[in-house]
């Protein structure tokens, strides 16, 4: 018998219906031993999300506005679930310990981490597996940086101890102090990785409300074709560029470990999905995916002789660390540089760091291009194909897309183009037509 860790996303578990689905699934194969949940996501369009009504108790706190009735939304949407499915388990006496940890000044962590906790306890009384906490396993230092391999030590430890078992994502605790520390948004798709490696899973299921990968944003082009595998390189790649089906960082665990992920539809259960896995994928395909976001500003920096300039680089990245900036791209010429940074990482600052450039780098000129949209273009068929990027060219010139910076890992694996932000949408149904 092998090993199977399940992660469901907040859709999965958004009321009494989904989870009858998520039983179902569990149920149907031995090997589902080991199940990590979200918060209860939206039931329908207007809905909200339980870890925004969460985070908007924190506001409310905050300003010292009444919290009773956002809370008491929050206890009807799992009471509601409790009662149409009719589950055995007190909730109320985990309502009464956050309302009292609330009024106590609870950190936003643990209020935002409570529809996590609370899914957890009510899907383990449902499916009758043991509730295993995250806090205390999952362990964060003091900066909020995961310790991974504490934490795989944790995690291996206590799960040894329970054949089947219910874990709450999103959130673990400091190391020192205990406190509750969550992820990012989406981060729990990171705990069912590090549960997967902990418990060294045959594979990791990713339950979500789409059947896998698409080769692009179906939202840009129409009936995009699914992926059907995909190495851990390209997934990385891929995410990191903005698809967004699996958080980026939820690939490592299982990469160090080679456990494959499976990414499922819980309303098509029945559709494969997009495996993930070490092997690069030996079929006739070219391109595996394309991704893109927007809103980026180039800063190409002209100097005679740059290449000769010993630390010139260092101080660029000395400049933007004091920023606290981090550098999405650094195309290069003999004599110039350019650094692609993101939008939102600038948050208003241009100004202060073309002042700082000037100041400790002298250039001859700077050149600023915003309102630029980065496109990858990923797949490992792309390396043992003579003409690729010439294609690619090929189609963006005949949609009439002006390119204003090209990047190419030493791989061959990807070319990241960027276009205005005008051209973003063009620009990807483009490559798509080319290599579809």
């Amino acid at each position: 018998m092998g090993v199977k860790v399940l992660k469901f996303g907040g859709s999965s578990v958004a009321d009494g219906i989904q989870l009858e689905k998520t039983r179902k699934i569990i149920e149907s194969d031995p090997d589902r031993r080991y199940i990590v949940v979200s918060a209860p996501g939206k039931r329908f369009e207007v809905d909200n999300k339980v870890t925004d009504l969460l985070y908007l108790c924190k506001t409310h706190m905050d300003q010292n506005l009444p919290y009773d009735q956002l809370f008491q939304v929050i206890e009807d949407r799992f009471n509601a679930a409790k009662m149409n499915l009719g589950i055995d388990v007190d909730l109320q006496k985990h309502f009464d310990v956050i309302l009292q940890n609330m009024k106590n000044g609870a950190s936003a962590d643990y209020i935002a981490s409570r529809g996590e906790y609370l899914s957890a306890v009510l899907v383990a009384a449902y499916i009758g597996y043991d509730f295993v906490d995250t806090a205390g396993l999952i362990l964060f230092d003091r900066k909020g940086r995961l310790l991974a391999e504490e934490t795989n030590r944790a995690l291996s430890a206590e799960l040894s101890k329970h054949e089947h078992a219910v874990i709450p994502g999103f959130y673990g605790s400091d190391r020192e102090t205990g406190e509750i520390v969550t992820f990012s948004r989406g981060g729990s798709d990171i705990t069912g990785a590090l549960v997967s490696r902990a418990v060294n899973a045959d594979m990791y299921e990713n339950w979500t409300d789409v059947s896998g990968f698409l080769m692009a944003d179906p939202r840009i082009v129409k009936d995009p074709r699914p992926i059907d595998r995909i190495s851990y390189k390209e997934l990385r790649e891929l995410s990191y560029m903005g698809a967004s089906v699996l958080h980026e960082d939820a690939i490592y665990p299982c990469r160090v470990e080679n456990i494959p992920i499976n990414i499922r539809n819980t309303n098509q259960p029945e559709d494969p999905g997009t495996i993930i896995t070490a092997e690069e994928e030996t079929s006739e395909k070219i391109v595996t995916g394309i991704a893109g976001s927007r809103d980026f500003t180039v800063i190409a920096i002209y100097k005679n002789m740059l290449a000769a300039e010993k630390g010139f680089v260092r101080r660029i990245l000395m400049i933007l660390e004091d920023f606290d900036i981090s550098i999405e791209h650094m195309p290069t010429g003999i004599d110039t540089i350019s650094v692609v940074l993101a939008d939102s990482a600038i948050d208003g600052r241009l100004d202060e760091i073309l002042e700082e450039f000037n100041a400790q780098l002298k250039p001859d000129n700077i050149e600023v291009f915003e309102d630029i949209s980065l496109i990858a273009t990923v797949g490992y068929g792309m390396n043992r194909r003579a003409g690729v990027a010439a294609r690619l060219f090929t189609a963006l010139a005949d949609a009439k897309v002006n390119i204003r910076m090209i990047d190419q890992g030493s791989s061959e694996m990807n070319i990241i183009v960027g276009v205005e932000n005008g051209d973003f949408e063009n620009a990807i149904r483009a490559i798509y037509a080319a290599f579809s």
